[in-house]
C-alpha cells in the first residue's frame, strides 16, 4: 500500500463519526446489559430447552401407552413385573444373566 492509500484510511478511522459508531458497536456487543453475547448464549439454551421438551413429550406419550397397555392386559402386567422387578411366582427360580 502506498502512503495516499494509508493515510485515507487512517483519517477514516479518526474520524469522529466512526469512532463513535466502533464505540457504540463494541458497547453493544461487550458491555450493554443485553449484549450478543449473552444473547447469544440465551438462545443456544432455549434451543436446548425445547430439545428437552419435545424429547420429555415424547416420553410421557410412551409412558401413556405402556400405561394404557399395562392396564387393560393381565399377562402384559405380569411380564412387565417380572422383567422390570424380577418378580416370580412362587415354585418358580430367577436366574439374572449379565452380560459383560
Amino acid at each position: 500500500m502506498n502512503k495516499a492509500m494509508l493515510h485515507k484510511i487512517w483519517a477514516f478511522i479518526r474520524n469522529k463519526f466512526f469512532l463513535t459508531l466502533a464505540i457504540f458497536i463494541v458497547w453493544l456487543i461487550v458491555f450493554d446489559q443485553h449484549n450478543l453475547i449473552d444473547r447469544y448464549k440465551s438462545r443456544r439454551h432455549l434451543n436446548k430447552l425445547k430439545e428437552d421438551t419435545s424429547y420429555y413429550i415424547n416420553k410421557i406419550q410412551q409412558d401413556r401407552q405402556s400405561i394404557e397397555l399395562l392396564e387393560t392386559d393381565k399377562e402384559n402386567l405380569e411380564k412387565f413385573a417380572r422383567e422390570q422387578y424380577l418378580m416370580k411366582a412362587p415354585d418358580e427360580d430367577v436366574y439374572i444373566i449379565v452380560k459383560d
